[in-house]
């Protein structure tokens, strides 16, 4: 079934959680994944949400951060409940992704979160709007919000919460704002020059055993794939490049960047986020 929900829109995220607990009736709730995503990296200015927010925090996080806090209560009632929310190497700059290539996520002091982070505030760190930026440092919520998530909910409502990075799936709509030309070169060079190239069927499962399989029970996990999302690809002997977690290969726990494993920003992250969605001390697990 499907069901209406605007990231963007905070009163939409409530009537969501309002209409599908009515629509499941006493069935507990066992698996949140959050993947949904906006990446905005060519305006020259800053998109809002219905409520003020950038669209890239306030859709690819805060949106997110709503969602999941509203349903943690139903889900402690399910047996092996687990929330992933999907996250992505570029928000983690000890990878290529997230380290080399300009520019780096950054939450900085959390200043522009902290006074609101609503129009004219752009930045999570109140500087000004930087596209591509926007969408990294939302990742980095993402991340840590997990970490969040695990720390504060999972011993006492049993839940496990996990994060992912599926690879770079080249050819979904999260890069329409991009120059045509970049849409048809970039799977390309994903493909056969990186070798992080994972098409849209091979994501999808990876996502289902992240929420499925038995050995992705453990919370507080960063999965990835093919032990590569550090390096350049590298070329096998079968003329395939491997590396920079593309497709095929193990799942593994990765290796989080220290900047989002940093506790003090990360839990001055979860405080300002929650005062900037008004979730309030009841509503909480």
């Amino acid at each position: 079934t499907v069901m209406k929900l605007e990231l963007a829109s905070l009163q939409s995220v409530r009537d969501f959680v309002a209409n599908l607990k009515a629509f499941k009736s006493a069935r507990p709730l066992n698996n949140l994944i959050c993947n949904a995503a906006v990446y905005r990296p060519t305006d020259p200015a800053p998109a809002w949400t219905d409520d003020g927010f950038e669209m890239s925090m306030g859709v690819n996080h805060l949106g997110h951060f709503l969602l999941v806090n509203l349903l943690l209560k139903d889900m402690k009632k399910s047996k092996d409940a687990r929330v992933c929310i999907v996250g992505s190497i570029t928000g983690n700059t000890n990878t290529v992704g997230g380290g080399l290539v300009y520019p780096r996520a950054d939450l900085g002091d959390l200043s522009g979160l902290e006074a609101g982070g609503k129009n004219p505030i752009a930045m999570a760190d109140g500087k000004p709007f930087f596209g591509a930026k926007a969408y990294k440092d939302s990742k980095v919520c993402n991340m840590m919000t997990v970490t969040q998530l695990h720390e504060r909910y999972n011993e006492k409502t049993g839940i496990t919460f996990s994060s992912m990075y599926p690879g770079c799936i080249a050819e979904t709509a999260l890069f329409r704002e991009k120059r045509p030309w970049f849409r048809k070169a970039f799977p390309w060079f994903m493909k056969y020059v990186t070798g992080g190239y994972v098409g849209m069927e091979e994501a999808g499962e990876r996502l289902a055993q992240v929420i499925d399989d038995p050995q992705c029970n453990k919370s507080n996990v960063y999965w990835s794939w093919n032990g590569g999302a550090q390096q350049v690809g590298r070329w096998s002997e079968d003329g395939k490049p491997k590396g920079a977690g593309g497709s095929g290969g193990e799942i593994f726990e990765n290796e989080q960047s220290g900047a989002v494993k940093d506790p003090i920003t990360a839990n001055k992250m979860w405080e300002t986020s929650a005062k900037a969605v008004g979730l309030t001390e009841k509503e909480m697990a």
